[in-house]
């Protein structure tokens, strides 16, 4: 028989609460698991007979620019077309930027739909629709922090809906939350009136700071000063195992670890009153001695032409980390490639996209790609690139710059898609010779969001229900159609 604590807890759970610390789990990664805790799997749904089985929502933030990427256009005035060449590609008819050759050479892989658009032209609005898959703001929208009558992003939905497999939850954001240089967390990632216990599980690994933009280390830049360096900054995955000596079994055994548990910090103490917390402490003592799942966070694993490929840099381990995810079985990953809206290329655009932004996204993108299908798990993963809106299709410069860049703009982006039954060497939908807007096939957001949850294989049918237990619909619209 367990004998409770003075906190209400089984000695057995007091245990195992206290060993988190004693695994080698940073204190930095504790927030991180206490979502894990709270994300709440509705098992026994009906589901859609989904072409995938995963999907990876790979998010520029900032905003890509379309003119610079995906949807050059070599035959307009210069102040449109940019600096920057357009090349052939492996799918005929098709043609991407230049600084994106390795992409090129994989044109067949992936779909281009070169006509998503939304009405906002503003950072915080735009993420909110792109991370939400909604157009029209929730009443009470506030740009400036995230509340909870936001709509539910993607991922807290999906996480949400989709049942836990491995001791993981369903989905997860790395490798950090999206936020603002002033401090501040972009609305439009969170669980909002899904009710805050089903925030994601935000896997943070990429240091917070407001000057620095990019692939860190060697692709660290300031968009105005451009290269910098910061030995201070390391992408910090999480290392869970279990100390030297300290086996399964001696885990769970209370007599050999009671004396460690008491000198346990007072934080953690506080932490067992959390009765979402205790589920926590569970998951991770059981997520700790699985050793496929544990490995999946071990970035010493990773042989070092593996670094090479993908590149040494945050923007590949983070890609490296959703793929070994995706290989333990969790249903949808976010990956963040860019901290404090790294895309936002206001000035010096052409030679930030040329130097920093887009040949470590190439290079980890594609080497991306290339795993998923050696290892058979492209053609059962979603794969989406995109960004919260496209850039202005002509160019202009700051009053303080020396050198141009674009605006925002929120009328055309172009994103991207590979794997999960996308037909690829196939292109959706086509903007004016600027760039400004669609003429034909016209996205929405809800378009994008409806794709992703098709191939998650919820059904249409499926709705969500707020804390006062309100449902509302989860398609908002129509599966892209023509990618299959």
């Amino acid at each position: 028989m367990d004998v409770l604590s003075p906190h209400g807890m089984s000695r057995r759970h007091s245990i195992q609460a206290g060993a988190i610390s004693l695994l080698g789990l940073g204190m930095n990664h504790l927030s991180a698991l206490r979502a894990m805790a709270e994300t709440s799997a509705a098992d026994g749904l009906p589901r859609a007979a989904g072409r995938a089985k995963s999907v990876v929502y790979i998010f520029l933030s900032g905003g890509l620019a379309q003119h610079e990427s995906f949807d050059m256009k070599p035959n307009a005035p210069l102040e449109f077309r940019g600096e920057f060449n357009a090349i052939s590609t492996s799918a005929d008819g098709i043609q991407i930027c230049e600084h994106l050759p390795l992409l090129a050479r994989r044109a067949h892989k992936y779909a281009l739909v070169r006509s998503l658009t939304h009405p906002s032209n503003d950072h915080s609005a735009a993420h909110h629709i792109m991370l939400t898959g909604r157009s029209e703001l929730p009443l009470g929208f506030d740009p400036a922090k995230a509340k909870e009558s936001d709509w539910p992003s993607i991922v807290a939905l999906a996480g949400h809906l989709l049942p836990a497999r491995n001791n993981l939850p369903p989905a997860l954001v790395l490798p950090d939350k999206l936020q603002h240089r002033e401090g501040r967390f972009i609305p439009g990632q969170f669980a909002g009136q899904l009710g805050k216990q089903h925030d994601p599980w935000f896997l943070e690994m990429s240091p917070y700071h407001p000057q620095h933009y990019g692939a860190f280390p060697q692709y660290l830049f300031h968009h105005e000063k451009g290269a910098q360096t910061d030995s201070s900054v390391s992408f910090q995955a999480p290392h869970l195992a279990l100390p030297q000596g300290l086996t399964h079994e001696r885990l769970l055994d209370r007599v050999a670890l009671r004396q460690s548990l008491e000198r346990q910090s007072q934080r953690l103490v506080a932490s067992i009153e959390d009765s979402a917390f205790d589920r926590y402490r569970e998951a991770a003592v059981s997520l700790i001695t699985n050793g496929s799942v544990r490995d999946a966070f071990d970035m010493s694993l990773v042989a070092p032409s593996v670094l090479e490929r993908y590149g040494n840099n945050s923007f590949g381990c983070s890609l490296i980390m959703a793929r070994r995810l995706l290989e333990t079985g969790m249903r949808m990953v976010q990956v963040n490639l860019g901290n404090n809206e790294s895309w936002d290329t206001h000035q010096a655009a052409f030679p930030n996209l040329k130097d920093f932004l887009l040949p470590p996204m190439d290079r980890a993108v594609s080497a991306f790609l290339d795993d998923l299908e050696a290892s058979g798990l492209l053609s059962e993963t979603l794969v989406v690139m995109g960004s919260e809106f496209g850039r202005t299709p002509k160019i202009s410069k700051l009053p303080s710059a020396k050198l141009p860049g674009r605006d925002h703009w929120g009328a055309s982006q172009t994103v991207f898609l590979a794997g999960g039954g996308i037909r690829g060497g196939t292109v959706i939908g086509e903007t004016d010779a600027k760039g400004a807007y669609p003429i034909r096939d016209p996205q929405r957001p809800e378009n994008l969001a409806a794709t992703i949850y098709q191939a998650l294989g919820i059904p249409a049918s499926m709705d969500w229900k707020d804390p006062l237990q309100r449902p509302h619909s989860l398609y908002e619209g129509q599966p892209i159609p023509g990618l299959t």
